[in-house]
C-alpha cells in the first residue's frame, strides 16, 4: 500500500491569510507517531507560517504556534482538524 491522500485543501481566509490542510493515510506510522496518518496543517499570514500542526519523521505529533513548539496528542483525523480550526479561530481574535 502506498500513501493515500485524504485531504489537500487551501482555504483563503482573508487577503492576507490562508490555511493549508494536507493529510495522508500511510502504510506504516511515521517515525515518532503511533498512527497511520501523516499530516501538515498550516495557517499562513502575510507570507509567514504562524500556526502549524505536523508529524515530521522523528519528531512525532506536534504543533507550532509562532516560535513555540509543543507536543500534540493525536487521536483521530477529525479531532486533528477540529483542534486546528479552534486554534485558527483563537489566533484570529
Amino acid at each position: 500500500m502506498q500513501a493515500e491522500p485524504l485531504l489537500d485543501e487551501r482555504h483563503v481566509l482573508s487577503e492576507a491569510a490562508f490555511a493549508e490542510l494536507i493529510v495522508w493515510r500511510v502504510p506504516t506510522p511515521v517515525r515518532g507517531s503511533a498512527h497511520r496518518f501523516r499530516y501538515r496543517l498550516a495557517l499562513v499570514v502575510r507570507g509567514a507560517c504562524v500556526l502549524r500542526y505536523d508529524n515530521e519523521a522523528g519528531k512525532g505529533d506536534h504543533r507550532h504556534v509562532g516560535n513555540t513548539e509543543a507536543l500534540y496528542k493525536f487521536t483521530t483525523p477529525e479531532q486533528l482538524l477540529a483542534d486546528f480550526w479552534a486554534d485558527v479561530d483563537d489566533w484570529r481574535l
